[in-house]
């Protein structure tokens, strides 16, 4: 009713799309008038569109504060723009703009997706006065895009139940409405049509990535475990000096290798501390890769064992303005046996010496006890007895190190069935082909099927049965 008001006055009529709206109205009053008063809409080129666009919050305060960009960006309409091609030769010679126009702003600025948009009113106030701008409420917004996507908002009812509207005022009105889809239904033949685009579009897609990736695309032998690691050293927190930095580097136990060319080894930046809550935290941000391969040992070779895990050594040092350096702390961190993203955090440990003596050293002359092994940390590498003892080495807990590991793992046996691949718990299963696994999770079900059968009998019998002080009475 706003608009039927509005378009019949000649002086509100200013471009053609209003006289035409005004030629419209003419012929419902001739007719009639408009026989629903309730539901109308407002298309792409309404002037309601503009106002609802510009009036539109990011958030739901009610005291909210438009920022810089809103407030530059409010007068950019995406879908209006008209982007024209630039040529080769003012490409060329014009590469940079030093004095861009307003206009050259807008169109270069937002993304030039266009986006067409109908909003679905509805008129709430109450009977004899309609058509009054306060009652208009906002049902329902289909937007179409360029690439031929409908956006509904909100969604079709389905079984959802109704939308609510709750108007402001003394009655307090509640109205109720549902949005179905009332297109007509697609024809078989059209359907299968429509099936065959998509297939076919597909298959050009899946070629077109199947020429990016090639066809020389590695494959590991089977048996054959390749474990690639994309690796970030985020920080080191709770450590006594300032100016950190972390020496690093992998251990491949036994059946692992690793191509000639790969660096297992590395130093991070030094890094300045900043406060954060009570402890000084250094930021490293430090990526490394590293790729790995895992070669699976022959079957019948008794006695078996099962695989180990390549092992991370780190040692946390720091570096005054004297260049005198401090051993801050040692750790390790086992490569996690599962895909995925992990976030861990190593804690860290120095040896230390007794006495006053020692710490006077360590704070005026820089330098303390060091392992002349790394691997020393776990379990040397050297070492081949059946017990290590550290009876004697005394050490002092020290900060903490926080690593981000993102671990691919390629396989052929992660192609198996559906059915094995249920029963895998981790990669040292999924290599198929341990048998010492397999019998130890054999006999680990077996024990729990027998339990479980122990715990059913004992829950049939009579309580006099099982309880030697009842029988002995």
């Amino acid at each position: 009713q706003f608009e039927v008001d509005l378009y019949l006055k000649e002086s509100a009529c200013q471009t053609p799309l209003d006289w035409q709206y005004r030629e419209e109205i003419q012929k419902l009053e001739k007719a009639g008038g408009r026989k629903n008063c309730r539901i109308f809409t407002y298309t792409d080129h309404d002037r309601f569109t503009n106002l609802e666009e510009l009036c539109q919050k990011v958030t739901d305060l009610d005291h909210e504060v438009p920022s810089y960009l809103v407030e530059r960006m409010a007068n950019v309409r995406r879908r209006r723009q008209d982007r024209r091609p630039v040529e080769a030769s003012s490409l060329k010679s014009k590469i940079i703009t030093w004095e861009p126009s307003e206009e050259f702003i807008k169109n270069n600025h937002v993304i030039n997706t266009p986006v067409q948009t109908m909003y679905i009113m509805g008129d709430l106030g109450p009977y004899g006065k309609l058509g009054k701008r306060e009652y208009e409420n906002v049902l329902c917004t289909i937007k179409v895009d360029g690439n031929g996507v409908i956006t509904v908002k909100p969604d079709f009812t389905g079984t959802k139940g109704p939308y609510r509207i709750e108007l402001d005022g003394d009655k307090r009105e509640v109205w109720e409405y549902t949005i179905e889809n009332a297109s007509v239904q697609v024809q078989p033949e059209e359907e299968e049509r429509e099936q065959r685009v998509f297939r076919d579009l597909y298959g050009r897609h899946k070629d077109y990535l199947s020429g990016l990736v090639g066809t020389d695309f590695e494959m590991p032998l089977p048996g054959t475990l390749r474990l690639f690691v994309n690796g970030e050293i985020v920080s080191a927190q709770g450590y006594e000096y300032d100016n950190l930095y972390v020496h690093f580097f992998l251990e491949l136990p036994n059946q692992w290798s690793s191509s000639p060319f790969q660096q297992l080894s590395g130093v991070t930046q030094i890094c300045a501390t900043k406060t954060v809550g009570w402890d000084s935290v250094a930021y490293f941000c430090y990526p490394f890769t590293l790729e790995m391969f895992y070669t699976q040992e022959d079957e019948g070779v008794f006695p078996y064992s099962l695989p180990q895990w390549p092992v991370l050594y780190f040692e946390v040092l720091s570096l005054d303005f004297w260049q005198r350096y401090r051993v801050e702390g040692y750790g390790s961190l086992v490569l996690p046996a599962s895909p995925g993203v992990h976030m861990l955090t190593i804690p860290t440990w120095r040896p230390v010496d007794l006495g006053t003596v020692a710490e006077m050293r360590r704070f005026f002359i820089g330098g303390s006890p060091e392992l002349e092994d790394l691997t020393y940390i776990r379990i040397p590498s050297t070492f081949k007895g059946k017990r290590l003892s550290r009876f004697g080495f005394r050490t002092e807990t020290t900060g903490s190190v926080t690593f981000r590991l993102y671990c691919l793992q390629q396989s052929k046996a992660f192609l198996e069935n559906s059915a094995l691949r249920q029963r895998m718990q981790s990669v040292l299963d999924r290599l198929g082909g341990f048998s010492q696994q397999s019998s130890v999770y054999n006999v680990l079900e077996a024990f729990q099927r027998a339990r479980r059968r122990m715990q059913e009998a004992r829950e049939s019998l009579p309580q006099d049965l099982i309880s030697p002080s009842a029988s002995a009475v």
